[in-house]
């Protein structure tokens, strides 16, 4: 899931100010469940919006609305004209949902409303732990589901480093080494020899570093081979 955090108001405020219509429109998917951009709080920082205005004197039209996924154009399009009656957008999905959104609808202005924090898990309510940074080359078969990019602070391969100590984290005593998780994950399965295998370096060109990243359907053909396979 992809989490985000709602941006001040204030912050908010000076990115519409001028506009005289302005729709703040939630998504109804990630920013959801993490309780920051869902169409509950679309609709509170609309009503923050107006309240504002009223108390410095503006008089403009400021209203909410909520898409099921702001990352997909087939429920954007539901919004096409609501958003029409707009100056600005304030999108309160993640980057993803906010760029989407612009290529959409090029001709409208779209501002983001939250600030995309991480892909994590819910680990109680309310509180939710990054887990993943997509980085396209995943090891978690050798590390026991325990992936050592995100969960060691320094992405380590091949071992915690030297300011590990109790199974806390150097860089933060509150945080568990992932290193410590990463042993412990292995023992439980009985694959602790896994540890005396070297990991070679990253491949960080299937990441970020080798450019925006693409999929297309051809991309499954591994997987449409294996499901042919077992039938």
């Amino acid at each position: 899931m992809i989490t985000g955090d709602r941006k001040p108001l204030e912050e908010i405020a000076s990115m519409v100010k001028g506009f005289e219509r302005v729709l703040v429109l939630g998504c109804g998917t990630c920013v959801t469940v993490c309780m920051a951009g869902g169409a509950r709080e679309a609709e509170e920082a609309a009503i923050a919006l107006r309240l504002m205005d009223k108390q410095e004197g503006v008089e403009r039209e400021v209203w909410h609305g909520n898409v099921e996924r702001q990352c997909d154009e087939e429920f954007l399009r539901e919004l096409e004209d609501e958003v029409a009656k707009a100056d600005v957008v304030v999108s309160l999905a993640c980057g993803c949902g906010v760029q989407h959104m612009a290529t959409v609808f090029p001709d409208k202005i779209v501002y983001p409303g939250l600030n995309t924090t991480f892909m994590g898990v819910t680990e109680e309510l309310g509180v939710w732990g990054e887990r993943c940074l997509g980085c396209g080359d995943c090891v978690l078969e050798l590390t026991g589901g325990v992936c050592p990019i995100t969960r060691c602070s320094k992405s380590l391969l091949n071992g915690p480093c030297g300011g590990s100590a109790d199974g806390k984290c150097e860089v933060d005593k509150t945080i568990p080494c992932g290193w410590q998780l990463i042993h412990d994950r292995l023992e439980a399965i009985d694959q602790l020899h896994r540890l005396d295998e070297v990991l070679p370096p990253k491949d960080w060109s299937k990441s970020h570093s080798g450019g925006p990243r693409f999929r297309n359907r051809d991309d499954m053909k591994g997987a449409s081979d294996l499901e042919e396979g077992g039938q």
